[in-house]
This record gives structure tokens, C-alpha cells and sequence, in this order.
């Protein structure tokens, strides 16, 4: 496999969170309900707001799970598979916005909830990366690269999607079920390993 040495991402936990549209956001906090930006995010345009919900499963609950901005054109919520179990859910492994066929789940909020018949998926590590430095490191979109980590958990990740974007920042996202396993640190980088 050849390796780009000068490609060594920053490596974001991505925790559970929902994503809105217009509609649903009225149903679930009221008629007039905005969105509130907390904090922004690394990715350019998006932010963690104040609003919260409460997601729902056959088997359990999770309460306070942040809605990120700006509000979107379909309602999805993205957990790990730690969060699957508590929930009794078998979410699949997507890209945001693969819905067709995701999990249903129930959200909650102050106004009312909303059942989705599909929208639950477990987020399919990947890189958000500018077309500069796709250019600059030889990848593509769509492109599946593997990410090795160095520490004392070790550990390569498989199955890495690329998505090139003007609207990024060169990251990479995964959940915490994976950060944890690779005993990541805020800031740590991986080595992007393109395959043959």
C-alpha cells in the first residue's frame, strides 16, 4: 500500500447528536422554535446548539442529545453502537443521509415528538477534506483509504470514506465507541494509508 506521508489528519469524536428540518424542529419545541448556536463546530457553517432531545428505542432511552445547525433537509439522528444497545435499535453503517432503510426511532421534545419510520444510522467513519489538499495528497470523493493511529492502542481503521468539499476543513470524523478504542486524544492525528 502506498502511504502519504504528509497526510496526517486530525482525529474528531463525533458524539450522538440529530439533525432537524424546519418542520420536525417546529413539532418538537413550538410554532416559533429557532435554532440557538452554542458553539461552532470544526466544519465550517455548523454548530452545536442549546436545543436538546430525548431519543428513543424499543429497549430504552437517551436524554439531552444536541441537535447540531443548521437546520437540514431530512431529520436524522446518528448514534454509536453502545448507544444502539441502550436504545434496542440495529442501526446500519452510513454515510449522512443514507436513510433508506436506517432504523426507525422516536424523538422527543418540550412541543411534542416526532416517529421516524427510518433515520437512525451509526455514522460511517470518513474524512471531510478541501479540494486543495484532496489535490494535494492524491485522493478522490468516494475514495476508501485506510487511517492508522500510533499509542498504546495502536490501531489501523479500515473503510474510511473520503468527501471533498469547498464547504470543509480537513478532518476526520468517528464516534466515541472508536475513539475510545484507539485511547484517542483531542488534537491526535492519523496517517492516511491510500490501498492499492
Amino acid at each position: 500500500m502506498e502511504t502519504l506521508e504528509q497526510l496526517n489528519v486530525i482525529i474528531e469524536g463525533s458524539a450522538r447528536h440529530v439533525h432537524v428540518t424546519r418542520e420536525h424542529l417546529k413539532i418538537l419545541f413550538g410554532e416559533d422554535a429557532q435554532l440557538h448556536n452554542k458553539r461552532e463546530l470544526s466544519q465550517p457553517g455548523q454548530y452545536l446548539t442549546e436545543e436538546k432531545v430525548r431519543i428513543e428505542g424499543p429497549r430504552g432511552g437517551i436524554d439531552k442529545v444536541s441537535i447540531l445547525g443548521p437546520e437540514r433537509s431530512q431529520t436524522q439522528v446518528e448514534v454509536s453502537f453502545t448507544d444502539a444497545r441502550v436504545l434496542g435499535l440495529n442501526p446500519p453503517v452510513r454515510e449522512s443521509g443514507d436513510l433508506k432503510g436506517s432504523a426507525p426511532i422516536r424523538i422527543v421534545g418540550p412541543a411534542g415528538y416526532i416517529d421516524l419510520e427510518e433515520g437512525c444510522i451509526v455514522a460511517k467513519r470518513h474524512i471531510h477534506i478541501t479540494p486543495e489538499d484532496a489535490e494535494r495528497y492524491g485522493l478522490s470523493d468516494k475514495e476508501i483509504v485506510q487511517v492508522r493511529v500510533e499509542g498504546e492502542r495502536a490501531l489501523t481503521f479500515d473503510e474510511v470514506v473520503v468527501r471533498v468539499s469547498e464547504k470543509f476543513r480537513t478532518r476526520m470524523h468517528i464516534d466515541f465507541d472508536e475513539m475510545n478504542a484507539g485511547q484517542i486524544c483531542p488534537e491526535q492525528t492519523g496517517l492516511v494509508i491510500k490501498k492499492k
